[in-house]
Parts: C-alpha cells; sequence; structure tokens
C-alpha cells in the first residue's frame, strides 16, 4: 500500500471532510495534527512516505526535505500555489507536485473582521465584558477615510469592494498595479509613498516571495500617520516583525490586525502577543469549511490521478 502523510491538519479535522477508511485497502494513512519540531524532525518523521498531502504556506517543503526523502513520489497541496515548497527540487527528482481549488472569499472577509475589530475595539470592549466593565473606549467610522491596499488582485479587489460599500475613499499601489482594475473598481492608484502618508488603514493583499520580502520596515511605518493601522492577512515575511513590534509598542502607529507571521504557528513567548495595540489571528484566512471540504476531497482526488498516472492541477 502506498504510505500517506497528511500534514498540517492542526485541527485534526481532516477525516470529517474525506473517508479515509474508504480508501484503506489503497492507502496507509497517517495524519500529523502538530507542527514538526524542525526539519530534522520532519525528515525523520516522513521518511517512509510516498506521498505527502500538505496545507499550504503550513510546513516548509524544502530542498533538503526533499532531497531526504528518497521514497517521495508525490506533493498534494491545497491551493493553487504554494510558496513553501521547492518546486524546482521536486522537479528534478520527478516527484510531481498538484494543488486544488480556493475561495479567496474567505480571506477578504476575515480582512474586513481585523479591520473592524480595530476601528471598533472589540479585543479591549469584549474583555471588558467578561470583566464586568461597560463602554471604555470610543471607536471611530469607516466612512470617509482612506483604505490603501497593497495589492489590488483577487483578494484586494473584494476588500476594495467592500470598503466602497462602506463610503470609504480606497487607493492602491503594487509594482504591477492593473489600471484597467482600477478604473473598473474607481479606486485611485498611487505610489507607495502616497499610499502611506496618506492611508487611514493599509491591508496588504500581494503574494509572499522575494520581491515583496520586508516591503514594511521601520521606515515605511514612520511614513505612516500616528492614527493609521496595519492590516496583514498576507503573508507575514512582508513585514518586518521586529519593526512592527517597535512601532505598535512606541505608538509609531495607532494598531495593527494580523493574521500571518514570519514564523508560523507564532511562539508563545512573541511579544506580539502581548501588546494591547495589536488584533491577532492564528492564521485562518482561508480556515473555512468551505475551503477546507474542497481542499481535502481534491487532495484525494489529486493523490488518486498522480497514482493513476494523470495527474490533475500539476504545479510547475
Amino acid at each position: 500500500m502506498l504510505k500517506v502523510a497528511i500534514l498540517d491538519d492542526y485541527q485534526n479535522v481532516s477525516q470529517e471532510f474525506v473517508d479515509l477508511k474508504k480508501l484503506s485497502g489503497k492507502y496507509e494513512f497517517k495524519i500529523f495534527s502538530e507542527p514538526f519540531l524542525d526539519e530534522a524532525n520532519a525528515i525523520e518523521q516522513l521518511l517512509d512516505f510516498e506521498a505527502l498531502l500538505i496545507m499550504r504556506e503550513r510546513t516548509p517543503i524544502t530542498k533538503n526535505l526533499i532531497n531526504s526523502l528518497n521514497n517521495l513520489k508525490y506533493i498534494i497541496t491545497s491551493g493553487t500555489r504554494n510558496n513553501a515548497i521547492d518546486l524546482q527540487a521536486a522537479k528534478k527528482k520527478k516527484i510531481i507536485v498538484s494543488g486544488t481549488e480556493i475561495n479567496f472569499t474567505s480571506t477578504s472577509e476575515l480582512t474586513w473582521g481585523l479591520i473592524l475589530g480595530l476601528a471598533r475595539n472589540f479585543k479591549e470592549e469584549i474583555d471588558n465584558m467578561y470583566q464586568g466593565y461597560w463602554q471604555s473606549t470610543i471607536g471611530f467610522e469607516l466612512k470617509g477615510k482612506i483604505l490603501g491596499l497593497v495589492g489590488l488582485g483577487r483578494v484586494g479587489s473584494q476588500v476594495a469592494k467592500i470598503g466602497k460599500a462602506f463610503g470609504m475613499e480606497i487607493i492602491a499601489w503594487s509594482e504591477n498595479l492593473n489600471l484597467d482594475t482600477c478604473k473598473e473598481l474607481d479606486v485611485l492608484p498611487c505610489s507607495k509613498e502616497d499610499l502611506l502618508q496618506n492611508s487611514d488603514i493599509i491591508s496588504i493583499h500581494v503574494q509572499g516571495g522575494e520581491r515583496y520580502k520586508e516591503l514594511i520596515k521601520l521606515k515605511e511605518l514612520d511614513m505612516m500617520k500616528k492614527t493609521s493601522f496595519l492590516i496583514n492577512t498576507s503573508r507575514g515575511s512582508i513585514v518586518n516583525e521586529d519593526d512592527l513590534i517597535i512601532a505598535l509598542s512606541t505608538n509609531v502607529i495607532a494598531g495593527a490586525g494580523l493574521d500571518v507571521y514570519e514564523k508560523e504557528p507564532l511562539p508563545e513567548g512573541n511579544k506580539l502577543r502581548f501588546l494591547p495595540n495589536v488584533l491577532l489571528m492564528p492564521h485562518i484566512g482561508y480556515v473555512t469549511a468551505e475551503n477546507y471540504s474542497t481542499f481535502y476531497t481534491q487532495m484525494i482526488e489529486g493523490l488518486e490521478a498522480c497514482v493513476a498516472g494523470k495527474p490533475l492541477r500539476v504545479l510547475e
């Protein structure tokens, strides 16, 4: 039987979306619901497996890991891309890498949850309600405020539409900003500097990777209004985390809403956990029943297709 590892099932819910028992005659599954301690631990535990079913942007599938797993034939990831996989190393070893469909609505919805949570002080007010207090903060309205979007792709466009519904002015910047999309959505294109200086809320919606790595450092945070908020539901590497902690600790900006981090899961002692002006979520932008149903169903479908010699949704 083909040995298959299901990685990154943090909530231990994969079997709620697919019936692995029906496939027990063909495959031997093992579910990993905890992150590996490090790469050496991952290699040790995955040495015998021929297929990995992984959740995007969780366990890094590096060149070293790929080269160390001599039995590995297939990698099936959730989503249409996964920057945590070294595709060149996989290709060199003739390992097939395929993906699944993904719904980006969930991330845009969470973005607005973070924005509203900061605007109306959800964290503090919710905590205070459980402590017996009443009305301890004053929030602000979104209407008339400037929302700056770093990226106007699939997620950024959805966020822009909702911003318009709130009566916000939307501005956008990225290195490959589509001006036709800006015109269609009534979004004002601008320079990165103008976006940083004028936005009341900045929300990041560009891809991870080297192009945008540490796009936001202390220099950029210093350019923002002291009353502004930074939202990141894209990738942790886009914002220098140490610089952000400094900016939040010294009130360079008013606050931040984060769903992604440089190291995930976020270490227990990370300073972000102890700042009063940051709203933290545990990278749940794509974690919905709808997405998980698609992910796990199509992972199994992709595995079956690979075994049959007719792989689907191959990542190049």
